[in-house]
Order: C-alpha cells, then sequence, then structure tokens
C-alpha cells in the first residue's frame, strides 16, 4: 500500500505541505508543568518511562511560477547516539530531508529556512552528516532566525544542559547562512516573523499570509493542542507568564482572522482552526 501523501493548504498565491519531521517522546510531568498527571494523562497517555509521544511537524512553502521554497521548522533530524535515540524515542533515519525527497523536493532547491528556536527538536534538521563531516541540509538557504535566540544557543541560555547543540548551528555559522532577526520581519513573499517571548527569549512564530487566507505556525507556544489552556504551560518555559500572554495575543488575533494554526507536536490534528469561547477559545478542524 502506498503512502498517505501528506496534506496541502492552499493559501491563495502560495501553497503549505505538512510534513513528517520525525518523532520524540518527553516526560509529560515536564510536558505539562503545574498541571497534575490526573488531567494531562487523559490526554496524552504516557508509557512506563512517564513519557508522551510527540510529532516534529514542519512546512514547506511554495509560490507557483517561482523557484522560492521555505522549510518552516526542521525538526529533530539524524544525529543521534544509541543513548540519545533509546532516551527520546527517535528514529534518526525519519526526519525532515527524507520527507522532502519522498516529494519530490531536492533540499538543495531550499531557499529560505525559518526556524521558532533553536531546541534541539527544532533546529536539529539543519545540519546533517555525509562521510564523516557535518554539513547544513538546506545549502542554498538563508535561515531565519532571531538574534537573541542565536544568541542564547551559543551561550547554552537554557534550562536543560544539552537542548541546545552546537551541531545544529556551526555548519550554518560556517556557511554564512544566517538571516538574524531583531524583531518582526518580513522573510518572503506574505511571510513574517513575530516573536512570542516566553518558552525562549528569541522565541518566535512564523505568519504565512495567502491571497485568501492565513496560517500561523505557533513552535512550542503551544506544543499540542492540549495546550491550549491558560495555565497549561511546560516546565521548559524560560518564561511562563510571557509565554502565556504571547499565547493569548496570537489565539485572539487567529480567532479573528479565521486563520490556521499549525500546532508544533501534536501526533493527531496539527492543523486547526481558533474560536472564542466563553473566556478564551477552543480548537475545531479546519473550516
Amino acid at each position: 500500500m502506498s503512502p498517505t501523501p501528506p496534506s496541502r493548504y492552499d493559501l491563495g498565491n502560495c501553497t503549505v505541505t505538512l510534513l513528517d519531521g520525525g518523532s520524540l517522546k518527553l516526560d509529560g510531568g515536564a510536558m505539562f508543568g503545574l498541571i497534575p498527571k490526573a488531567l494531562w494523562s487523559r490526554a496524552c497517555p504516557a508509557d512506563d518511562l512517564n513519557r508522551i509521544q510527540l510529532a516534529c511537524n514542519c512546512l514547506l512553502v511554495e509560490w507557483p511560477g517561482t523557484d522560492r521554497r521555505l522549510v518552516i521548522e526542521t525538526g529533530h533530524g539524524p544525529k543521534y547516539a544509541a543513548k540519545d535515540q533509546r532516551i527520546f524515542a527517535i528514529d534518526p533515519a525519519r526526519w525532515l530531508r527524507p520527507a522532502l525527497e519522498a516529494i519530490g523536493i531536492d533540499p538543495v532547491s531550499i531557499t529560505d529556512v525559518a526556524v521558532s528556536h533553536l531546541h534541539f527538536d527544532h533546529a536539529g534538521g539543519l545540519t546533517w552528516e555525509r562521510d564523516g563531516r557535518l554539513i547544513p541540509t538546506f545549502p542554498h538557504a538563508r535561515v531565519h532566525v532571531q538574534r537573541r535566540e542565536l544568541e542564547d544557543a551559543r551561550a547554552n541560555f537554557g534550562i536543560m544542559t544539552a537542548t541546545y547543540r552546537p551541531e545544529n548551528y556551526t555548519p550554518i555559522d560556517q556557511l554564512d547562512g544566517w538571516n538574524l532577526l531583531d524583531g518582526p520581519a518580513p522573510i518572503a513573499p506574505g511571510v513574517r516573523c513575530l516573536p512570542t517571548p516566553g518558552h525562549t527569549r528569541g522565541h518566535q512564530s512564523i505568519l504565512v499570509e495567502g491571497a485568501d487566507r492565513a496560517l500561523l505556525f505557533a513552535g512550542d507556544l503551544m506544543p499540542t493542542r492540549h495546550h491550549l489552556g491558560a495555565a497549561y504551560n511546560m516546565s521548559y518555559d524560560l518564561f511562563p507568564l510571557h509565554n502565556r500572554r504571547s499565547k493569548q495575543k496570537l489565539l485572539k488575533w487567529l480567532a479573528q482572522r479565521r486563520a490556521l494554526l499549525v500546532i508544533d507536536h501534536e501526533v493527531e490534528t496539527p492543523v486547526l482552526s481558533v474560536r472564542v469561547s466563553d473566556q478564551w477559545y477552543e480548537l475545531s478542524s479546519p473550516d
């Protein structure tokens, strides 16, 4: 039986394809912070190591009639020793590059890459190892990231000591492939990066606006659909209250604009619509 083709969304003047950047497992308690296990485990059952299943959803944006191609987020990538593969339940053969090649896209043809932040499960696909040497996965692409995020990655400013990994970004340094942003900025036709601090200081979300509809990739602002609630932060969030404010602001905008929300680590329904519900919001299948 042939594999199911990836979901594709026509926004008008551009198309967005949902791609599999791999999967991993992380501790459920850490993923839900202050929320008791009795609540979060109903929606996200944990394994015998208390880990929950997470996706690494990535996007390909294309503009018909042009050679420009943008990848949003790169997943965990392939560079893991056996110990990390066991800890995080990562299959190093399942990552963004094979997903692109499966739909006939040569990574060399990618002109732009935008990542929400540089944690290993979001930026690991920026590089890979060939013939014993680390090289950029997208050698002709500019990589768009907030300047503060790259500075924090180099300083290892985070909670988990192994979250920022130099092998994911030093080959980009050598290529001089960065486009460092200082706040909101356009990066491609109809595409903007929007600072959404909280998970990290330099975290950003990526907005794609077509002629007919808009789509927002939220990164770790709201890692799964079960993190919709105002108090549903991760223990990995550096500044939970900042993250809550960023989330509320974007949910309000999404509901007003009827834009699509793409949720990075969501396993079952990564693309959703947002509606106002009482004093907060609810998620539903796209209109």
